[in-house]
């Protein structure tokens, strides 16, 4: 495992400390999931771009627009 240096504001390393105590959670935990959730959603992004770049535009707004079709029926 290795360790990590970050340098923060005064505040928002108190707020994290808050958040972490009201998760009942350390601190470290707390960065920990951060960081997952993070690599997550770049991870998703990743995927998503590979498959646009893949894809067909035609078929996307296709999509789209079924959808529009649909949440537009549902809100009447």
């Amino acid at each position: 495992m290795s360790t990590l240096t970050i340098r923060l504001p005064d505040d928002k390393h108190q707020r994290l400390k808050n958040l972490a105590t009201q998760r009942q959670i350390s601190l470290n935990k707390l960065m920990e999931e951060l960081s997952t959730v993070a690599l997550a959603q770049s991870d998703m992004e990743t995927r998503f771009r590979a498959l646009v770049a893949r894809g067909s535009i035609e078929k996307g707004l296709a999509i789209l627009d079924e959808l529009d079709h649909s949440f537009s029926q549902e809100s009447k």
